[in-house]
């Protein structure tokens, strides 16, 4: 294939400077977006050939080329030859650098992000490099904060460094039992993810993802039933009737975007952070983070045959009662616990990881209800999402890979 664009790209006139890489995916999704029955399926990767930048759809056997300012396509739909289009600012308001899908073309170099809602759906992680700001408050104390994410990309995988400060304002009706601090963490993703052999199971030992603001996700709290004081203590990823933060029923303190501190006092989220996205407008959702294993995290909806709707959660609730008698809650499943719940393959749109294919693209979702972002890694990740100084959780050590997910269920048994 790339001998076929090398040949297409030795044609086009005037070969001698690259666009922003921004600005031509930028256009491209847009036209993935808009023009989807040419342009299929969405999200190819994007190459650099010859000063040029192009994207070929195999399933329309068309290109999409963007070159000095200009846009280009080929194929059949199009007529003979190569056709010139436009200009890519005939199509969008490109934002020039503005990594994180800002729209915003800043001199300096860094990027104010401050309560910015995302559009860029690029799964591509390298495709968000930049600098950025922003200025937030903990309310529950008025103390004033700037967050600082930089983005780069360096030997196949992108550098997210960040001081946990997020975009938006902290603390509302939450109850931190750590104030927030500004803790310094540097992520690596995989700029090319890919599928393990089989999903690999969360745990204690490793955070999950990254957002594009800067804040990391960590699924899991430290607390399971009967063990210590039931709010910290339960290091051990086998100790059954783990609580779930995000139930209502439980009291983590965390705020209005689902987040709180760990003790250190990083701020990460537990759930949907009601930010980077439109969580209440049906308008297909950006993505917001990468997981550590290198794939996307979008929002809530997606485009299901041209309707745009909530992905649903495959797990459910199970019926019935919990086991009573030591060391077992008793009571109904409500969602206190992880262990409440099952997950049934094909039951909604999402996996057992609470993930799935849109436009060609695998990623995470956001959602509703359990498990709220994540439920294991579809590939493997990165060693830098490892904790420092974790305790032994049945995962892995020394860097390896967390263990596999127990076999999807059906009618029966708990997540991972």
């Amino acid at each position: 294939m790339r001998l076929i664009i090398a040949f297409i790209l030795s044609i086009f006139p005037l070969l001698s400077f690259a666009d922003a890489l921004s600005d031509a995916n930028e256009l491209f999704n847009f036209a993935e977006g808009k023009f989807g029955k040419y342009f299929s399926p969405a999200g190819q990767p994007t190459m650099e050939l010859k000063g040029y930048l192009v994207r070929y759809y195999p399933d329309t056997n068309t290109y999409l080329g963007a070159q000095n300012g200009d846009v280009f396509v080929y194929g059949q739909p199009f007529g003979v030859g190569i056709v010139r289009i436009g200009k890519i600012t005939d199509f969008i308001t490109p934002s020039s650098g503005g990594g994180a899908g800002t729209g915003t073309d800043e001199s300096s170099g860094v990027i104010d992000i401050t309560n910015l809602i995302l559009s860029r759906r690029t799964g591509t992680c390298s495709d968000y490099a930049g600098g950025f700001e922003s200025s937030v408050q903990d309310v529950s104390r008025s103390l004033s904060f700037t967050g600082n994410l930089a983005i780069t990309v360096a030997d196949g995988k992108c550098v997210f460094t960040s001081n946990s400060i997020p975009n938006h304002d902290m603390g509302e009706n939450g109850a931190f039992a750590t104030p927030v601090s500004a803790v310094n963490q540097v992520f690596q993703v995989t700029a090319t993810p890919a599928f393990a052999t089989s999903p690999a199971a969360l745990t204690l030992e490793y955070d999950n993802a990254i957002l594009l603001n800067g804040v990391k996700v960590d699924i899991f709290a430290a607390a399971c039933y009967g063990v210590a004081d039931e709010k910290i203590g339960c290091n051990d990823i086998n100790q059954a009737w783990r609580f779930d933060p995000m139930s209502p029923l439980n009291q983590f303190g965390t705020d209005i975007h689902n987040a709180h501190t760990q003790p250190d006092g990083s701020y990460h989220y537990h759930g949907n952070p009601k930010a980077l996205f439109d969580f209440n407008t049906a308008t297909e959702s950006p993505v917001v983070g990468f997981a550590a294993d290198g794939f996307p995290i979008f929002g809530s909806y997606f485009n299901d045959s041209g309707v745009v709707r909530k992905a649903e959660s495959s797990y459910r609730l199970k019926s019935g009662t919990r086991p009573a008698g030591t060391g077992n809650p008793g009571g109904s499943y409500d969602g206190t616990y992880r262990d409440d719940y099952e997950y049934v393959e094909g039951l909604n749109d999402l996996d057992e990881c609470n993930g799935m294919m849109v436009d060609g693209v695998y990623g995470y979702f956001i959602t509703d209800s359990f498990p709220w972002i994540i439920s294991c890694f579809q590939g493997l990740p990165d060693s830098s999402f490892k904790k420092t100084g974790a305790a032994p959780s049945g995962g892995s050590t020394g860097g390896t890979a967390p263990p596999p997910v127990n076999p999807p269920i059906s009618g029966g048994g708990g997540p991972a």
